[in-house]
């Protein structure tokens, strides 16, 4: 037994040992050439040779040296930068034969310098790391003359990009794409990367977006956007340029695009236009924002906000397509954003609209295999779904002095849809005798309006890390619809003789309104350099309203009876006071946040048709608490808790909120 203990220990140090020889170190000092100062905090990344992918990151010390360990066999490529100084790229082998790369003193030039007749070793970095933000130089990799944004995107290493134009990077989806730090179409991506052209782009920069309070007040809030910007060559910042694609196929088959872009220094104003029926039009990830989504219901945030949504429930309507059948969208928009006033001012603005129809053909064939026996089901379905959708919206940001900020959101939303479908399906028994059958048709006619108007106003005060803010924000929602259901269901024996059924013939009627007031005032006090605590309080009004009958007929086409077993009047009003603290420790590697909110909520809701009252006070507590400590630029690790509680969703238990 001894001498196998003995055999293993050996047998793990060897590996241990050979595991270690494979591995390198790499280290140097970074020095100015002229006056051979010492620059300490120099940027020193290693990059693969291959596809300039990030390997190893560090900064040089106090005294100019660095080191860097764990790296294995390959080719490598040194890039070291230091503000307003050149950069230092060489490229190196690693292998058995060298253990330890020593690049000795490394000597960076002024930029000054170099204007002179200072060579610099290497080449133009394609990576640069600058703090939390890593930029890619789109002059280092290789463009087609008619690539887009997406094409160089998909070159990029650590980022990728799908055939429905979704991008990841590093992992996390990257919802906003910037043009010049401003936002351009709004919240859709794609219409950025798939039509601005390639070869217009300087750098792309990857980052994590804070949001307005957090990049404010310093404090993180745990609220960031993986964001791409994309920042255009200076000569490409005034001009016209557009392009226009057009293709047609058999079985009538047709795409088409139309975009139009005038930069004009820091002006910009684009418009676009597409049409297809191929089904790559319209028919993205983000078509949930598009063309609106939501599901039947009354939902209850974690500090007590509710509101009501509503929606056909279809997969067109849920944001969600499955490929059946052939989609005719059309869709177009207008941008226009602008700074004046010494960068003081700015504005931007985008119009959307969209359009979407769906026409299916569908059989489906299904064996249910039961303990009493098998049912074989056929289904034939056919439905025309169109919606149609138009969107605006504005930012105005004005810097009122050097302390203060204002920024005021509006943006509106309507949407216009019908819906018709019709089925017929047959049930059949495993000896193929009929065992039920069922015809049905519906048709539905929706119309969506949404407004939404908030104001954001920071103030810095004379102690540095002091502010406050203010944020108002108003949402008014309002969703009706009205359709017809019918249908007739019958079921036979084993002759085949009708032994039963159940016909339905409603008029259905769905009217949803919400109005939502929201008010918060945020407090920064610092208590130290590294310590600060965040004292918040806000207000919130909500008044809603969800009005659902069904009616059926008193003679043929009169629907004019109420059926109450199907039908209900919810009208809610919620006062919601919260208030809460947290303490921030911020230092150069670790974040530590630790507070709570308690939210109280006054709930009043009333179903009218059958004069049930339902009056409710709590308080929610919402502890939260985070930890992240950054490794490195690029490596770090986050953990985090908040607390929430889940309200019964209001009229969940009651019997008149059954839906046929």
């Amino acid at each position: 037994m001894k001498r196998l203990l003995l055999s293993l220990c050996f047998f793990i140090f060897i590996t241990i040992y050979s595991k270690a020889q494979g591995l390198h170190s790499i280290k140097g000092r970074t020095i100015d050439t002229a006056s051979t100062a010492l620059l300490s905090g120099a940027s020193i990344a290693i990059l693969n040779a291959k596809d300039s992918t990030l390997v190893k990151f560090t900064r040089a010390a106090e005294n100019g040296t660095f080191e860097l360990t764990g790296i294995k066999n390959g080719k490598f490529i040194l890039l070291v930068s230091y503000p307003k100084y050149a950069d230092f790229v060489d490229h190196f082998t690693l292998d058995s034969t060298t253990h330890v790369k020593d690049f000795g003193n490394i000597n960076l030039t002024g930029m000054a310098k170099i204007l002179a007749d200072v060579i610099i070793k290497g080449e133009k970095a394609a990576i640069k790391i600058k703090g939390d933000t890593t930029e890619f130089n789109a002059s280092s990799y290789n463009i087609q003359p008619n690539d887009k944004v997406e094409d160089l995107l998909k070159k990029l290493p650590g980022i990728q990009v799908d055939k429905d134009g979704k991008i990841t990077a590093q992992g996390k989806t990257v919802p906003k794409v910037l043009v010049d730090g401003e936002e351009f179409f709004g919240d859709d991506p794609t219409l950025v990367t798939k039509n601005l052209r390639a070869d217009m782009v300087d750098k792309v920069q990857l980052y994590e977006k804070s949001s307005d309070q957090a990049a404010f007040t310093g404090v993180d809030d745990g609220q960031k956007t993986q964001t791409i910007n994309i920042k255009l060559k200076e000569d490409k910042k005034s001009g016209y340029f557009g392009k226009v694609d057009a293709g047609y196929g058999t079985h009538d088959f047709y795409k088409g695009q139309v975009l139009f872009n005038r930069f004009k220094a820091k002006q910009k104003f684009s418009v676009y236009g597409t049409a297809g029926n191929n089904g790559t039009t319209g028919l993205s990830w983000q078509d949930n924002n598009k063309l609106g989504a939501g599901n039947d219901n009354m939902q209850m945030g974690d500090d007590g906000s509710i509101w009501f949504s509503y929606g056909g429930g279809d997969e067109l309507e849920s944001g969600n397509y499955y490929g059946e059948g052939i989609p005719r969208a059309i869709t177009g928009g207008a941008h226009y954003d602008n700074k004046w006033n010494n960068d003081k001012e700015t504005i931007n603005t985008n119009y959307k609209l969209g359009a979407l129809g769906i026409k299916t053909t569908k059989n489906t064939i299904s064996q249910n295999n039961l303990p009493d026996g098998i049912i074989n089901t056929n289904t034939n379905e056919t439905s025309d779904r169109n919606v149609f959708r138009q969107k605006l919206d504005a930012t105005y940001t004005v810097k009122l002095d050097t302390t203060s900020n204002l920024k005021v959101s509006v943006d509106g939303m309507l949407k216009n849809s019908d819906n018709t479908s019709n089925s017929k399906s047959e049930g059949l028994r495993g000896d193929n005798s009929k065992l039920n059958s069922n015809d049905q048709n519906n048709s539905n006619d929706g119309k969506e309006q949404n407004f939404n108007i908030s104001a954001l106003y920071t103030k810095k005060l004379k102690k540095p890390g002091r502010n406050y803010s203010v944020n108002i924000s108003q949402k008014v929602s309002q969703i009706t619809s009205e359709g017809f259901l019918y249908s007739d269901v019958k079921y036979f024996d084993e002759a085949g003789v009708k032994k039963g059924g159940a016909v339905t013939d409603q008029f259905k009627t769905n009217t949803t309104r919400n109005a939502v007031l929201s008010t918060n005032l945020t407090y920064n006090e610092p208590l130290s350099k590294s310590l600060a605590l965040v004292l918040n309080y806000g207000f919130g009004l909500n008044d809603s309203r969800s009005d659902r009958k069904s009616f059926n007929q008193s003679t043929p086409g009169n629907y004019n009876v109420l059926d109450k077993e199907f039908s209900n009047d919810f009208k809610a009003t919620q006062y919601i006071n919260q208030g809460g603290a947290v303490f921030n420790y911020k230092t150069t590697k670790t974040t530590i946040s630790l507070g709570s909110k308690l939210s109280a909520v006054n709930f009043d809701q009333l179903e009218q048709l059958s004069g049930q009252r339902y009056k409710r006070s709590f308080v929610n507590w919402l502890p939260q608490a985070s930890y992240q400590y950054k490794f490195s630029a690029q490596k770090s690790f986050r953990i985090g808790y908040n607390g929430n509680t889940n309200q019964p969703t209001n009229g969940r238990p009651v019997a008149a909120c059954k839906s046929k």
